[in-house]
């Protein structure tokens, strides 16, 4: 014969009654949603006003010329980062203590203090070493800003490019190493043939990231004297002390930096194709 339990399960809370009414905080997101939504109205309706202004035809061209100098700057010092983040790279994986510890300590250097200071430090304190580098036969290139703010950025990103390249690298499964070892590969072209691509597959969106925060921060080159989107729209300023532009500056950073994201999603599709399942 069976016994059932008569042993009740212990009550459940109700759950809480639904609130339909207007809370304060329910108040306040939709009112600050309103505000954005006339915001964001009346600046589409200011720019859209003002394209054919005298300001966008005296400037437009300056414009165009500094969003030319910006995109020369950050693709130059991405493409040297990249070449200068492979050997960071490797040294911060090192078992040398000696090697690995100088490789940290510029990692820890260029990541730890801002690009502002890193570019007045190589600009500004060059010219400190100006003998120095005249007997080198560098003066030539610590006195342009031009080459200073590419070394600067270089340094930089390549700080950054290093972390993300080691980080990449170690999320690749050991296995790889192993499997490639019992087949005789050395660890050189395990590296370079089956680690490395897989690494960069994975690095793809920081990278992509790095990218436009290259492109946001570029605009600190203004500051010594290197007319690039930033330093056009300051100058431009200086004449007429028009606020718009900084409007239009704004407006396009983020045209530029929306179409690079764009591109660069469809790059990583492009290349991780295989690894979507059907």
């Amino acid at each position: 014969m069976s016994w059932v339990s008569t042993e009740t399960l212990p009550a459940q809370p109700a759950p809480p009654a639904r609130q339909d009414g207007w809370s304060a905080a329910r108040i306040a997101g939709n009112v600050l949603m309103a505000l954005w939504i006339v915001a964001g109205t009346y600046l589409a309706y200011y720019l859209a006003s003002n394209v054919m202004s005298d300001y966008v035809r005296n400037y437009w061209d300056d414009y165009l010329d500094g969003i030319v100098i910006t995109l020369q700057l950050v693709g130059i010092s991405m493409v040297t980062g990249a070449l200068l983040s492979l050997p960071v790279a490797l040294a911060r994986s090192s078992r040398n203590p000696f090697v690995s510890g100088i490789a940290y300590a510029y990692v820890y250097f260029f990541r730890g203090t801002p690009l502002l200071a890193q570019t007045f430090l190589i600009y500004y304190g060059a010219g400190t070493f100006r003998p120095f580098f005249s007997d080198l036969g560098l003066w030539w290139f610590f006195r342009d800003a031009w080459y200073c703010a590419i070394f600067a950025f270089t340094l930089n990103t390549a700080a950054y490019q290093a972390e993300i390249l080691r980080g990449a690298v170690q999320n690749i499964d050991k296995g790889q190493w192993e499997a490639s070892s019992a087949l005789g590969i050395s660890r050189f072209v395990t590296f370079w043939k089956v680690i490395l691509p897989q690494a960069l597959i994975v690095a793809l969106r920081p990278y992509g990231n790095e990218l436009i925060l290259m492109i946001k921060g570029s605009a600190i080159v203004s500051l010594v004297t290197v007319f690039d989107l930033m330093g056009e729209t300051r100058r431009a300023y200086s004449r007429t002390f028009d606020f718009q532009a900084y409007i239009w500056a704004a407006v396009l950073y983020l045209v530029v930096v929306e179409i690079l994201r764009r591109i660069w999603e469809r790059l990583e599709t492009r290349l991780t194709r295989h690894l979507k399942r059907s």
